[in-house]
């Protein structure tokens, strides 16, 4: 009778707690170890961004609870990412022009985030002084033209600069990449030869050199060849200790990349941006611009599959465009001048 009756007293006290857990509300889903799920946003592309996108992911994670994975690819795979719809947005220093959304099947908006400065960075043993170099001379380094780092050309840009009778090296990008898409850009606006033999893209048929893939990439190069020189965005090069160059820009100034001297660029670029979001940005007249400038550019849905993740996006960008731009600079990038901050504002808010 004793088994019997605690036999009964055990289902009853089971079925009243399946009863009360029934009633109860319900809890935010977790892990297996028992910890809340994060909101998780995914985004890939620019290697050129990853430094600045890395911190803007890690803070406001701790602000909002939200995790950021970026991919750090190259514009050209995040471009293709976020056309296949494998991620939630891409970013990219070169806008997607108009005939190239024909071929996208949703609907997006791209505008600024950042801007930032490439950088022509070089490896000369025992050497880490910054060489000035003309718009003409930068030309035919990367033509391939200006073998060695004692030609006369060199030389007289930079007197009492005992420059090595070694070979140039030049490094570039083997993947899709707006850090290339700025640098040729500016190449093709500044010599005739460059626009017809090799042009602008995120991908070109480079005359001469070895590749490397992303900045990351490109930096790791020069760092190892004696003699190499290549294009990266200021923080790798910084980061890396690599010695750059001041290149002369409109106004017959020999100007280093640096923040200063990219907000001066983009400032005046603003204008054009009134004009067309998609507007070039090298080469801007000023005497302390830096003419090799670009902007970030991220691509968001206008109609995203997922609303509630489509929202966090947004909000994401919300503080990245007002908040974010407050660390940029410490990490070498320019932040957005307060109109091109409206113009991204007033883009993002086509996103519903």
């Amino acid at each position: 009778m004793l088994r019997k009756g605690a036999t009964f007293w055990s289902v009853l006290v089971l079925a009243s707690s399946l009863v009360i857990a029934g009633c109860a509300p319900k809890k935010e889903s977790t892990t297996t170890t028992g910890a809340p799920t994060k909101i998780q946003i995914t985004g890939a592309g620019s290697t050129f961004v990853n430094p600045i996108m890395s911190r803007w992911s890690s803070e406001y994670e701790k602000l909002a609870g939200v995790q950021v994975n970026y991919q750090s690819i190259g514009s050209g795979g995040g471009i293709q990412q976020f056309k296949e719809g494998t991620i939630d947005f891409g970013a990219t220093d070169v806008t997607v022009s108009e005939e190239e959304e024909k071929s996208f099947t949703r609907s997006f908006v791209q505008f600024p985030v950042v801007a930032g400065t490439v950088a022509i960075v070089y490896n000369l043993p025992g050497f880490t002084e910054n060489l000035k170099l003309t718009p003409a001379v930068l030309v035919d380094i990367f033509l391939g033209k200006i073998k060695k780092w004692n030609d006369p050309r060199l030389s007289l840009l930079n007197p009492g600069v005992n420059l090595p009778n070694m070979d140039i090296v030049v490094v570039h990008r083997s993947d899709g990449s707006g850090t290339t898409y700025i640098l040729t850009d500016y190449l093709s606006t500044v010599s005739e030869e460059w626009k017809q033999k090799v042009g602008r893209g995120k991908s070109v048929s480079w005359p001469v050199g070895v590749g490397g893939k992303g900045n990351e990439g490109v930096t790791g190069q020069v760092k190892q060849l004696p003699g190499a020189v290549g294009y990266v965005e200021l923080n790798y090069a910084r980061q890396n200790n690599l010695t750059f160059a001041a290149i002369q820009n409109t106004a017959g100034t020999f100007v280093l990349p640096s923040q200063e001297t990219g907000a001066e660029a983009t400032r005046v670029a603003v204008e054009r941006l009134k004009t067309d979001i998609r507007s070039s940005v090298v080469n801007m007249p000023g005497g302390n611009s830096y003419p090799i400038t670009g902007f970030v550019y991220v691509l968001v849905d206008k109609q995203p599959k997922d609303a509630a993740k489509g929202a966090e996006v947004k909000k994401f960008f919300e503080w990245v465009l007002k908040e974010g731009q407050k660390m940029a600079g410490e990490l070498d990038y320019v932040p957005l001048a307060d109109e091109a901050v409206q113009m991204s504002l007033a883009k993002l808010a086509e996103v519903p």
